[in-house]
């Protein structure tokens, strides 16, 4: 399984502590300006959470996959665990409001089956992690994050049950507001089903089983169909998704942790320290040992 931040683990090194007293860990919304979205650069990529962010005033710059892509108010942008999303630039007035979710709280939503389009809304479309949405379903969407904030701050004694229905609720209102906006595909729910359960196996045996046969043979359907699907829903391949997750803990490994390439490469099954060097600098631009430096 990886070892990323899990959301209370990010938040800790953003923040040095934790939001509310008796937090969970499992979901979160706060309000956020430019000095507090920049500090999410240190975990974006090595955090195991999703994250909703609706741009309220001014303006934000990241750059995905090497894309510059500008946000304004009435924007929502996503992450999803691993996206190769930096915040590069915020006006002084920049004011968003953000929902983080826990990646088991997400994936075992009792709607995620309705809801591939918007959990997986930033592995999916994958053009950008950014969506227009129309300017009443903007308001409805951050009336719904302030009120799980309020519910987060309660002493409800089901408050942790409400928190994950609301969240839920989020997910299907962002859902209608995308179709408005950018009406979608319908995904086959026997395609979707074999997609949840890709991505539901991928975080648990990536680092050991490299190859499409072993996720075939555990969703009881072959390489080639299982090929199909994923790139079906995504245009990718589940290689590229395998590869984004070894490259991720790699990358993970190699700042948060003193072993050494021969270690992470044996830990992530490469059969030498040679072969995971030319695999981490085909993918991730750059050699292990220089980017341990940088």
């Amino acid at each position: 399984m990886h070892s990323m931040y899990s959301l209370r683990e990010g938040w800790i090194k953003m923040h040095g502590t934790e939001p509310v007293v008796r937090w969970n860990g499992k979901i979160y919304c706060t309000e956020t300006d430019a000095a507090i979205t920049f500090r999410t650069n240190e975990t974006h990529g090595y955090m195991a959470a999703y994250t909703f962010t609706i741009v309220l005033e001014g303006w934000l710059k990241i750059v995905y996959n090497g894309q510059n892509i500008t946000l304004h108010p009435d924007d929502i942008y996503m992450y999803s665990p691993g996206l190769p999303i930096t915040i590069v630039e915020a006006s002084d007035d920049y004011h968003g409001i953000c929902l983080l979710a826990d990646e088991h709280v997400t994936i075992d939503s009792p709607t995620v089956h309705d809801l591939v389009h918007i959990a997986y809304a930033p592995v999916v479309q994958l053009h950008q992690p950014k969506q227009t949405l129309r300017h009443d379903d903007a308001v409805k969407l951050t009336e719904k994050m302030l009120e799980i904030r309020n519910y987060l701050n309660s002493d409800h004694i089901y408050k942790s049950k409400i928190l994950q229905m609301l969240y839920a609720v989020f997910l299907l209102d962002l859902q209608d507001a995308q179709d408005k906006a950018m009406p979608s595909r319908s995904v086959p729910q026997r395609v979707e089903e074999i997609f949840i359960g890709f991505q539901r196996l991928l975080p648990l045996h990536f680092a050991e089983h490299h190859d499409i046969g072993f996720y075939a043979s555990q969703l009881n359907i072959s390489p080639v169909y299982l090929s199909r699907v994923v790139r079906q829903v995504t245009g990718r391949t589940v290689v590229d998704y395998v590869n984004q997750f070894l490259v991720m803990e790699a990358s993970f490994l190699l700042r948060t942790t003193t072993l050494s390439i021969t270690q992470i490469a044996d830990r992530l099954h490469f059969a030498d320290a040679a072969s995971f060097s030319k695999f981490f600098l085909r993918n991730n631009g750059v050699r292990p040992k220089d980017y341990r430096k940088r």
